[in-house]
């Protein structure tokens, strides 16, 4: 039963952070790497096909690594956050529920700000390197 939660889970983010590259207000770095470490309990196929994919790959492998997260995605991951957990509380007009979101919505800003910020010649470093290995 966790292993089909942890997929179902990893389905969801994945797709959600395919939406956060066409649509600002969603932070796809974050879905991605949460994805992936669903699936990394779930279906070593699936993270494999994440982490090698040409578009979540590297998000996933520069987080993994520690050469940190675009500033784009923390600012709308923080975003987002903060947004959608308002939104909750709003909708639920329960104290408590509206505790438990600015809790969880302080921790993952915290997070988010404590990663090191990705700078640009990193981020287009990679490419170049692999390009150049093919010649």
């Amino acid at each position: 039963m966790k292993k089909i939660l942890l997929l179902i889970s990893g389905i969801i983010l994945t797709v959600l952070g395919g939406l956060g590259v066409f649509l600002p207000i969603l932070p796809t770095t974050p879905f991605v790497i949460l994805a992936a470490l669903c699936f990394s309990f779930s279906s070593p196929k699936l993270y494999n096909f994440l982490i090698r994919n040409k578009y979540f790959g590297p998000y996933i492998e520069n987080y993994r690594t520690k050469k940190g997260v675009p500033l784009a995605s923390k600012v709308r991951g923080i975003a987002a956050v903060w947004i959608l957990l308002a939104f909750s509380a709003v909708f639920m007009q329960k104290l408590w529920a509206s505790i438990l979101f600015a809790c969880i919505a302080i921790g993952v800003t915290i997070h988010l700000l404590c990663i090191k910020t990705l700078k640009p010649e990193a981020e287009s470093a990679p490419r170049e390197e692999i390009a150049a290995a093919k010649k």
